[in-house]
């Protein structure tokens, strides 16, 4: 069996969105761990400041407002050590067959942000020190999922194991080098498996010529231009995300589109349109383009909406429970989505232009 690849420290990004926290929290555990002591080191590199904390608690993110609380959590990066419960791995159908993480929270200041709904408390960015054992802890998973291995129409894929459900991995690995690390693991991995992650980043360059061997997978998550213009703070422009798409397809890498959320904007088709056009563009001359499409619509839930409101009291979101449909959960709760016709609408829509401007581009769901 293959080692996990040996790290590097992270060389300095000329190019891309990068965040830079003001201060880094770090855990008597992770501080005992080389991966640890690299992140440490990177975010000291950085200008944030440094706190060692007493115990493996996180505190000291709760300010007088809720605001207060949010802007603190969103300006810090804590490395800590993932828990057993952590790294016992879930299936994530449609996306792959398995979850797994390298982190949890993001640096980004999205609206719409999913993580409201998934995480409890305050958002901060945690990164996880043993990573040579959440890497090596996915083995005994291949072959055994439900989505892609054994599915008739992405069975190509292998077993699919997807880092980016608690965070935006590339958003944060100029401070992590996890990323570079799992590529490499993937990459060293003989069997038929598919490392997967989407990102609204675009610092993708100490990726390029990673020995990756096709089996990393990376997505990006784009958007109508009104709706990232509104709703998308501290990230990449979408046209920097779809330049970057095109690296990594010209570096080998199979490469993917998230559109998400897909809201029904005033002029909609147009806008959405003009996104599949500038991917198309950006594609065009890459030889054996392997592209998929993964079309997610937005949706809330009550606990979510209250969690952003919350965040961003000012938003313009669009969450009128009036005007959208009840879908229940697998666990007996119930979302709001868009109503049947403008689901089938938007459905259509989707199909018919990826279709005629990406016809190279499988689409793997639309939900």
């Amino acid at each position: 069996m293959p080692a996990v690849a040996p790290e590097q420290d992270a060389p300095a990004l000329p190019e891309g969105k990068l965040w830079r926290p003001r201060r880094v929290l770090i855990t008597p555990d992770a501080l005992a761990l080389p991966h640890g002591q690299r992140m440490l080191d990177r975010a000291a590199s950085y200008g944030a400041e440094v706190i060692k904390l007493p115990n493996n608690r996180l505190t000291g993110f709760r300010g007088e407002t809720e605001g207060q609380s949010y802007a603190l959590a969103k300006t810090t990066f804590a490395i800590v050590v993932a828990p057993p419960s952590q790294r016992k791995l879930q299936p994530i159908p449609p996306s792959a067959d398995w979850q797994f993480h390298l982190a949890q929270g993001c640096p980004a200041h999205c609206q719409y942000c999913y993580l409201a709904g998934s995480l409890s408390g305050p958002p901060v960015t945690r990164a996880y020190a043993n990573l040579p054992e959440i890497l090596e802890a996915l083995r005994p998973y291949a072959g055994q999922g439900r989505v892609t291995s054994r599915s008739r129409e992405r069975a190509s894929e292998g077993t699919t194991f997807e880092a980016s459900c608690y965070t935006d991995p590339l958003g944060i690995e100029h401070l992590t080098g996890a990323l570079a690390a799992s590529i490499c693991f993937f990459g060293e991995w003989e069997a038929p498996v598919q490392l997967r992650w989407t990102t609204k980043f675009d610092a993708v360059g100490p990726l390029l010529a990673l020995p990756h061997r096709g089996r990393t997978r990376v997505r990006f998550s784009i958007n109508a231009a009104s709706v990232a213009r509104g709703f998308e703070g501290g990230t990449a422009s979408v046209a920097q995300r779809i330049k970057a798409l095109g690296r990594m397809a010209r570096a080998g890498y199979p490469v993917g589109l998230t559109i998400a959320p897909i809201m029904p904007v005033e002029h909609w088709q147009e806008e959405y349109t003009a996104l599949l056009g500038a991917v198309a563009a950006a594609v065009r001359d890459v030889p054996a383009l392997d592209l998929t499409a993964e079309l997610i619509t937005h949706r809330f839930t009550p606990g979510s909406k209250e969690v952003l409101l919350g965040w961003y009291p000012k938003t313009s979101l669009d969450m009128r429970e009036d005007t959208r449909a009840e879908k229940r959960t697998k666990f007996g709760g119930f979302k709001y989505v868009y109503p049947k016709d403008s689901m089938t609408a938007m459905r259509f829509f989707f199909e018919e232009r990826i279709a005629e401007l990406l016809p190279a581009a499988r689409i793997l769901y639309w939900t």
